[in-house]
């Protein structure tokens, strides 16, 4: 009997457990998503690297995908895939805008007045309508230094549309691109190719015929960009921050 009794309440605990796991949900683009064959590929999303800053009692679901938009992420019911499982107290991360500004693409274009920010508007209030947390990014920056070795912004006004929403709506506001933008000039036009892909021919055998791509991050990159969010997070004072590791 008394082991009977000893089951039924070790099951229940194990149940009270996994029903209190939080979820952090995270729905975006390249510069966030998961990538294939990590012990190959050198490029890394921010949000890939994300679970090592966090304790077990943290599930990182990355939703995030390659060329999305908030307009394609909702059209291919990605975002529905995500509202129908989440649950009182999860997060949900939401960055997109470096595809929303793909002007001669109908299926990703957002403009950024009025679509753009309609589609974060319904990401915040059915998020919130399931007692989950939303947090809004803005895109992290491009390493887009002129011959002057300025940094030079390639978002235009989509930033500043998720500082508005984030405002309106009172919802904890991560400023991605400012952040990225110190860190981009901090390492200087040289030091911040480590930030990204940059190979020569024959450097990588993922790039035999070499890389340049200033948008998309490396390991160094994306371990960078994740400890910025990491300590925002500390910085907004969420109850999600118990939950990082020390």
């Amino acid at each position: 009997m008394k082991v009977k009794v000893f089951l039924m309440v070790f099951v229940f605990l194990g149940a009270i457990g996994n029903a209190q796991e939080t979820t952090i949900y995270c729905i975006g683009d390249s510069t966030m998503a998961n990538k294939d064959n990590p012990n190959e590929n050198p490029e890394r999303g921010w949000a890939q690297v994300l679970p090592l800053f966090f304790t077990k009692e943290v599930k990182i679901d990355n939703r995030a995908v390659n060329g999305r938009s908030s307009k394609s992420f909702i059209n291919e019911k990605r975002w529905d895939s995500v509202c129908k499982v989440l649950k009182p107290n999860d997060y949900v991360f939401i960055q997109f805008g470096h595809n929303d500004q793909k002007i001669k693409d109908s299926t990703r274009y957002t403009n950024p007045h009025t679509a753009y920010r309609y589609n974060l508007i319904r990401f915040v209030k059915e998020t919130r309508e399931k007692g989950a947390i939303p947090i809004l990014f803005s895109s992290i920056a491009r390493r887009n230094f002129n011959e002057f070795g300025t940094l030079v912004d390639t978002h235009g006004e989509y930033p500043m549309e998720v500082r508005l929403v984030a405002q309106e709506l009172k919802v904890p506001f991560v400023d991605l691109q400012y952040l990225t933008e110190e860190l981009e000039i901090s390492c200087g036009p040289e030091g911040s190719k480590k930030l990204h892909l940059h190979f020569k021919p024959g450097e990588h055998p993922y790039y035999p015929n070499g890389k340049e791509d200033n948008t998309h991050l490396s390991k160094k990159g994306a371990l960078s960009v994740s400890r910025l969010v990491v300590d925002e997070l500390r910085s907004l004072g969420l109850p999600l921050v118990g939950m990082l590791k020390p």
